[in-house]
């Protein structure tokens, strides 16, 4: 019988939802045996190379290519679940929500005290910044959502181990952070 297969990406984030999966510490190679890891930087795949059975996606989207990515996370994945507070909300990356872009272009590269060339980036390959940080439900349908900054590595574990056994997911009150 074949594996579940896994995928993962951060968007807009700190990569402290990454951080917590590794949390899971010497389970990770009970996990290692219980699925297969596709796209992911947990295994340094870049590019799907299958339909996986679930997506685990933190960060929120704040410019075109994280808005990209999440739709492809979507096509690619049968459940998507949304981890941590960016993914869910936008976190600290949506503080800016309340700033005009231009406002924030301009302080980042034309009057921070310590910006040498006073530039504001403007190649054609860069990514477009949104007008705000969106949360991943704004742009895509999410399945199952993993809060917390980041969430506790036993939510996390409890959450897949579930999944990939078809059982019902039991989340108790102290492995979920609220914050």
């Amino acid at each position: 019988m074949s594996k579940p297969i896994v995928a993962t990406t951060s968007l807009a984030g700190c990569f402290g939802c990454h951080m917590s999966i590794l949390d899971i510490d010497e389970r990770i190679l009970d996990l290692i045996e219980l699925v297969e890891f596709n796209k992911s930087p947990i295994d340094d795949i870049k590019t799907f190379t299958k339909q996986c059975d679930i997506g685990l996606i933190e960060g929120g989207c704040c410019n075109s290519e994280n808005v990209h990515v999440l739709r492809d996370f979507r096509k690619n994945c049968n459940i998507l679940i949304a981890v941590g507070e960016c993914a869910l909300m936008g976190g600290l990356p949506a503080m800016r929500n309340g700033i005009p872009v231009k406002e924030c272009l301009e302080e980042a590269y034309l009057n921070s005290p310590t910006v040498d060339d006073k530039i504001i980036p403007n190649d054609s390959e860069l990514p477009m910044i949104l007008d705000r940080v969106y949360p991943c439900q704004d742009i895509v349908k999410i399945d199952y959502y993993l809060p917390g900054c980041p969430p506790r590595a036993d939510l996390i574990w409890n959450a897949l181990v579930a999944l990939i056994k078809g059982e019902e997911m039991v989340l108790p009150y102290e492995v979920v952070k609220f914050d």
